[in-house]
C-alpha cells in the first residue's frame, strides 16, 4: 500500500471497469450518487477493493468500487437498523428520554419489528401517530448520522447516562478498547452492523399499536420502496411472547446475560431448565392429542434447520407416555422419481415444491391405513433418486398413530383425502428470543442458518460457501411453501434453545473462516463471524443426548 496514499489531492476510482479521478474528501455516497441510474433500487452500501464501507466513509486510496443496494440482504439489513435508529431517538423525544425505561427489539412477525417499553408512559394509538410523525420529520429533515470510535470506558458513561444498561453489560465481553457508536443529532446508540448515511434514505416505513408495544413495519427486501400492510399472527405471536417470557425467568435477555450465566459457571444448570421447559411443551402437545381422541396422523412442519427430526422423536416418545404407538413417516419418502421432479428457473431441481411430493400416493396409501388395510410403504433412495419398496409393511391398530414430518405437512393439498378430525398439525421453528442488546435483535433465520452450517458440514461434508450459497433458495421455499400455512396449526413449537448459540460457535466459526474475501459468500460469512464473536463459547459435553441442538452438532440418541 502507498503510505503516502493520504496526502494525495485525488483518487482513481474503477467501476465497471471503467476509471475515474475524484478528488480527496470524496465520500463513497457522493459517488453512488452519480452511479445511482445504474442500479434499479437505492443504493445502501459500497464495497470498496471487496470490502463494505457505508456510504459516509471518505475515499482513502485508489480503488475498484460497486454497490450493495437495499434489494441486497446487506442493505436491506442496514436500512431496518437505520430505521430502528431513527424510531428509538423518535421515542426519547416525543415520550422524554426520563420516562423512558426500555425499548427492547423483540422479534419479527412478517414485515413487522414487535417494540416492548418498560416506564412510566402509556402506548396510546395518539402517542403512536406523534412518534411516527417526529420519525417523518427527521427523514424529511435529512439528518446526517455520525460514526465515531469511542474507548469503552468513554462509551459505557454514555450509555448509562442514556439509561442503555444491557449496552453496558454487552461491551465487557468486547474484545476491542473502543467501539463503533452512531450518533443522530445529538442521540447516540450502538448498532451491531452498517448504517445508512442518513435519515433522507428511510422513506418507507410505518408504525402500529400492537399488544403492549408497538410494531415497526418495514419493507420486505424483495420490494424496497413499498410498505405492505401488518398481517398479523396471533399464534406467532404469542409463541414468540412464550419464549420471551420464558428468557426472563432464566435471567437472560441478552447475549451479555447468557455470557455472565456461563462466566458463572451456570451453565449446566441454565441447560437443564431449558431442556425441561422445552419437554414440558412437547408432553402439552402430546396430551393435546389424546385429549382430541380420533387422532391418527400427526403432521409436523417447520422451516429448514428447526430441529423436526428430534422433535419428532421426543413427541413420540410423550405419546407413548399415552398409550399410543407412534410410527414416523418421513414425506421425503414420497418424493416422485427424479427425472419428474420439477426445476427452478435456473435449471436446479425444485425439491421443495409440492409438485416433487407424490401427493396422490400419499393419500391412496394414508386413506388405506385409516381404512384398517396393511399397506407397503416406500423408501426414497436420494442415490439414485428413487422411490423403492422394501417390505415396509403397516397396518393401523386402535392406539397406532403417524407422525409425518414434511415440508407440507400443514398444507390441506397434501392431506386432501384424510378427514379433517383425523389429523393433528404441528409448526416448529426455531425462534430466537435472545438479544444482543435491548435495540439489536437476533433474527430467527441467523440460528437456523448456523445450525444448518454445522449440520451440513458434520453429515454432508458440505462447506460453508455451499450452505450459505443455497440458504436464498432454501429461504424462498419457506416462504411459498411453509410460512402462508404457519397460523393453521393446532400447536406452534419453538426449538430454539437459549444457550444453543454459545454452543454451535466453536463448530461454525473454522467453517465461516474458509471463505476467501474474493468468494461471494464472503460478506455474510464476516457477518456471522461478528455476531458470534458476541458469545463465550462452551463444550457439548454435558448436553441431553436428546436435546435437539444435538441433531446438528452429533451426539444425538435418535437416529437424525
Amino acid at each position: 500500500m502507498d503510505l503516502n496514499n493520504n496526502k494525495k489531492s485525488s483518487y482513481q476510482v474503477t467501476f465497471k471497469g471503467k476509471t475515474r479521478e475524484f478528488p480527496a474528501g470524496v465520500t463513497f455516497g457522493e459517488i453512488a450518487g452519480i452511479y445511482q441510474k445504474e442500479y434499479e433500487h437505492q443504493i445502501a452500501l459500497a464495497v470498496r477493493n471487496g470490502k463494505i464501507m457505508e456510504l459516509f466513509k471518505k475515499v482513502d486510496r485508489d480503488c475498484t468500487v460497486e454497490f450493495l443496494t437495499l434489494s441486497d440482504d446487506t442493505g436491506a439489513k442496514t436500512y431496518n437498523r437505520t430505521a430502528t435508529l431513527i424510531l428509538m431517538k423518535a421515542i426519547s423525544e416525543v415520550v422524554g428520554a426520563d420516562k423512558v425505561e426500555k425499548i427492547k427489539m423483540e422479534f419479527s412477525i412478517g414485515n413487522g419489528y414487535y417494540c416492548s417499553k418498560a416506564g412510566d408512559f402509556e402506548v396510546t394509538d395518539e402517542l403512536i401517530e406523534k412518534i411516527k410523525a417526529k420519525m417523518q420529520e427527521y427523514v424529511d429533515k435529512d439528518l446526517l448520522i455520525i460514526k465515531k470510535s469511542m474507548p469503552i470506558d468513554e462509551a459505557d458513561e454514555l450509555f448509562e447516562s442514556q439509561k442503555m444498561y444491557d449496552k453496558v453489560k454487552l461491551f465487557k465481553y468486547r474484545g476491542s478498547s473502543t467501539v463503533n457508536v452512531y450518533n443522530l443529532d445529538g442521540y447516540y446508540d450502538y448498532y451491531y452492523g452498517y448504517m445508512l448515511p442518513s435519515t433522507g434514505y428511510v422513506k418507507y416505513f410505518d408504525l402500529k399499536k400492537y399488544e403492549d408495544g408497538f410494531m415497526l413495519v418495514l419493507p420486505y427486501r424483495e420490494t424496497p420502496e413499498t410498505v405492505d400492510e401488518f398481517k398479523p399472527l396471533p399464534k406467532l405471536f404469542k409463541s414468540m411472547e412464550i419464549a420471551s417470557d420464558w428468557g426472563l425467568k432464566l435471567g437472560i435477555d441478552t447475549v451479555a446475560d447468557l455470557n455472565d450465566q456461563i462466566r458463572m459457571g451456570k451453565f449446566n444448570e441454565l441447560v437443564l431448565v431449558q431442556e425441561a421447559l422445552q419437554e414440558r411443551r412437547i408432553s402439552e402437545i402430546a396430551s393435546d392429542i389424546v385429549s382430541r381422541g380420533g387422532i391418527k396422523f400427526v403432521m409436523i412442519a417447520g422451516p429448514s434447520s428447526s430441529g423436526k427430526t428430534t422433535f419428532s422423536h421426543r413427541l413420540s416418545v410423550q405419546l407413548r407416555t399415552h398409550g399410543l404407538v407412534p410410527h414416523p413417516i418421513p414425506v421425503d419418502d414420497y418424493f416422485v422419481d427424479r427425472e419428474k421432479t420439477p426445476r427452478q428457473p435456473n435449471g436446479d431441481y425444485d425439491f421443495e415444491c409440492l409438485e416433487a411430493i407424490d401427493v396422490e400416493k400419499f393419500n391412496t396409501d394414508m386413506c388405506d391405513l385409516l381404512a384398517g388395510k396393511r399397506v407397503e410403504l416406500p423408501t426414497f433412495n436420494f442415490v439414485t433418486g428413487r422411490r423403492e419398496f422394501k417390505g415396509n409393511f403397516k397396518q393401523l391398530g386402535p392406539d397406532d398413530v403417524l407422525v409425518i414430518e414434511g415440508i407440507h405437512g400443514l398444507n390441506d393439498k397434501m392431506s386432501y383425502a384424510l378427514p379433517a378430525e383425523s389429523k393433528y398439525k404441528i409448526y416448529i421453528s426455531a425462534l430466537t428470543t435472545l438479544n444482543i442488546d435491548e435495540h439489536n435483535r437476533i433474527p430467527t433465520t441467523d440460528g437456523r442458518l448456523l445450525r444448518r452450517l454445522v449440520r451440513d458440514a458434520r453429515t454432508r461434508g458440505a462447506t460453508a460457501k455451499r450452505t450459505i450459497q443455497m440458504w436464498p433458495s432454501v429461504r424462498k421455499g419457506e416462504t411459498e411453501n411453509i410460512f402462508p400455512f404457519q397460523e393453521s396449526a393446532d400447536a406452534l413449537f419453538n426449538s430454539a434453545l437459549i444457550y444453543e448459540l454459545a454452543v454451535l460457535k466453536q463448530y461454525a466459526e473454522p467453517l465461516l473462516y474458509n471463505i476467501r474475501p474474493d468468494e461471494p459468500e464472503y460478506f455474510e460469512a464476516v457477518r456471522l463471524l461478528k455476531f458470534l464473536s458476541y458469545f463465550l463459547g462452551v463444550s457439548t459435553e454435558d448436553l441431553p443426548m436428546n436435546s435437539i441442538v444435538r441433531e446438528f452438532v452429533g451426539g444425538s440418541c435418535f437416529k437424525v
